[in-house]
């Protein structure tokens, strides 16, 4: 994969995230991520803080699968991007070492251009360039 290539998978992947249609939505879902692929999320700090009041010294959140991953994606764009207010897009950074790619992105309100959040995605890919294991670092 080139560098091209690989900005190309991190752009795709970030699209999903705001794709209004359900069903480009899962078929993007399925041509990034393995059928057994994860999606691994470092909490928000609201979460992390949670979790350590409970007794919990680590907190990850994670999906496995398309359905899972589906739903997680469905429930970023529901709360973000569907009620019109932020759209999601890559910082064009993407670099891939052998089967390792990160990349980071940012979270923008709609009209505007300067980014209220973002952060870092790292992927290891597996057969034919399908992400493994994908995991998330918000707020970076």
């Amino acid at each position: 994969m080139t560098d091209i290539q690989t900005q190309e998978l991190a752009d795709r992947y970030i699209a999903l995230w705001n794709e209004p249609d359900a069903g480009l939505r899962r078929k993007a879902i399925e041509e990034v991520w393995a059928g057994d692929g994860t999606h691994v999320l470092r909490p928000p700090q609201e979460i992390r803080e949670v979790a350590a009041g409970l007794g919990f010294d680590s907190t990850t959140l994670e999906a496995h699968g398309y359905d899972e991953i589906e739903v997680r994606v469905m429930r970023s764009y529901e709360k973000f991007v569907a009620p019109g207010e932020f759209f999601f897009r890559p910082r064009g950074d993407a670099l891939r070492l052998h089967d390792v790619v990160k990349f980071t992105w940012e979270m923008v309100p709609v009209g505007g251009d300067e980014a209220v959040g973002g952060g870092l995605e790292v992927l290891v890919l597996g057969e034919g360039d399908r992400v493994i294991t994908d995991y998330m670092f918000p707020g970076l």
